[in-house]
């Protein structure tokens, strides 16, 4: 294992509700087992990530859509409840968004990669990616941005339906609402009465181009990229299966080199100077083979363990020993390696060389525990909520992905 500055602890912050984000308790455990305490910042209300053993302290999280202003105060009050500098590290969009505006602020208290000022804010904007594809030269699905409801009708048209409609800071998106960061719509009219919801979401109302799912064609990368802008700490991944199944958030994936989509990621991260960890989403067009980047995530992705390596190097572990000026040890890829997350893919939940499950360890039992009981009552409540139909039902829209990715990636 690398040699770790145990004396620096690492705070998360996690502003989504979501109980099921795995990939905070793969941070908390993979920093944990390091021997370096971790603050979290987040909603421990049924979370099993409270029970982990690694959590060295628990902390109140921001209002759910809390402004840049309370996120730091309750930021202020973590560095004084932890009493010496850490390092921070934004879990879903909105405090990766939120700690970027911040980061003078919020210094000397955390440690914060040196990214350029906005830079966060605007590739996780699913607008502004497209334009950042564009200069970048990177291929991107073809996307409209209407300003009316008759324009989205007539975007949809010309398109070609089926078509992907996001908003473009789905982290605005208010909680406990019916829409989804992204949607597959069959009609110009579904886009129609979308765009008529705009202001409930917060944002701007995109529509793409549709690339069709299938085999070989959705990957994934994560990395961390250090002070010198070197790509660290993660690699090219498939996405075997997903939740809901042909779309979605990663339920299976597989190391999988891909010499493309590595290329594609370090050019476009050498083109804006980004530092820090970031998870990248593609998919291959089945008709050209060209790698479209389809998300730009500027925080873990939810599956990032996949790519621990043989040095015991994994993107938030990379973060730790570069920004507390530890040397970062040789990658040792292994390929093969396998992730699944539990509660979405119960029949590949198997205990098998190569595998490393979201939830079980056996090292820390009590997440994986509290899992199940959670997980009952919420497919429980969703079963009850299908068959309580109202009087006039919404129009029905196809759900491609939840963004946090069981919330990302």
């Amino acid at each position: 294992m690398p040699s770790f500055d145990t004396r620096v602890p690492a705070v998360l912050l996690r502003t989504d509700r979501n109980p099921f984000h795995h990939g905070t308790l793969g941070a908390v455990r993979s920093l944990g087992r390091a021997g370096i305490d971790v603050h979290l910042v987040a909603d421990s209300t049924g979370s099993p990530v409270r029970g982990s053993r690694f959590v060295c302290r628990m902390h109140p999280p921001p209002a759910p859509g809390a402004p840049p202003s309370e996120i730091a105060a309750t930021l202020r009050r973590v560095a004084a409840r932890v009493g010496r500098p850490a390092v921070l590290i934004p879990m879903d969009d909105a405090g990766a968004v939120a700690v970027d505006r911040l980061r003078a602020e919020l210094a000397p208290r955390f440690l914060l990669p040196l990214a350029p000022a906005g830079l966060a804010e605007r590739v996780a904007d699913k607008a502004e990616l497209a334009a950042v594809c564009a200069s970048a030269g990177l291929p991107h699905p073809v996307t409209l941005v209407p300003d009316g409801p008759a324009q989205a009708a007539s975007a949809a048209r010309r398109l070609g339906l089926p078509v992907v409609a996001k908003w473009s800071r789905p982290w605005l998106l208010p909680a406990g609402s019916d829409l989804r960061s992204t949607t597959v719509l069959t009609s110009a009219e579904e886009a129609r009465t979308l765009y008529r919801r705009a202001e409930e979401a917060g944002s701007r109302l995109l529509l793409q181009a549709f690339l069709a799912p299938g085999p070989d064609q959705d990957w994934f990368f994560h990395g961390y990229v250090d002070r010198s802008g070197a790509v660290r700490g993660g690699g090219t991944g498939r996405k075997q299966l997903a939740w809901p199944r042909g779309a979605g958030l990663t339920a299976v994936g597989r190391w999988t080199p891909n010499p493309a989509v590595l290329a594609l990621a370090e050019r476009l991260v050498a083109q804006l100077g980004y530092r820090g960890i970031l998870d990248l989403d593609f998919r291959r067009d089945g008709t050209t083979g060209a790698y479209h980047l389809l998300d730009f995530n500027p925080r873990p992705g939810a599956q990032f363990r996949l790519f621990a390596d043989g040095a015991g190097l994994d993107v938030v572990r990379a973060l730790h020993l570069d920004l507390t000026h530890r040397p970062l040890p040789s990658p040792v890829p292994l390929p093969g390696r396998t992730f699944v997350v539990e509660n979405y893919a119960p029949l590949s939940a198997a205990f098998r060389r190569g595998t490393e499950l979201a939830w079980h360890a056996r090292d820390d039992l009590a997440p994986g525990a509290a899992l199940w009981a959670l997980w009952s009552r919420h497919v429980g409540r969703r079963a009850v909520r299908r068959h309580v139909r109202p009087t006039t039902p919404p129009p029905q829209l196809t759900p491609l992905s939840d963004d946090e990715k069981a919330s990302s990636h």
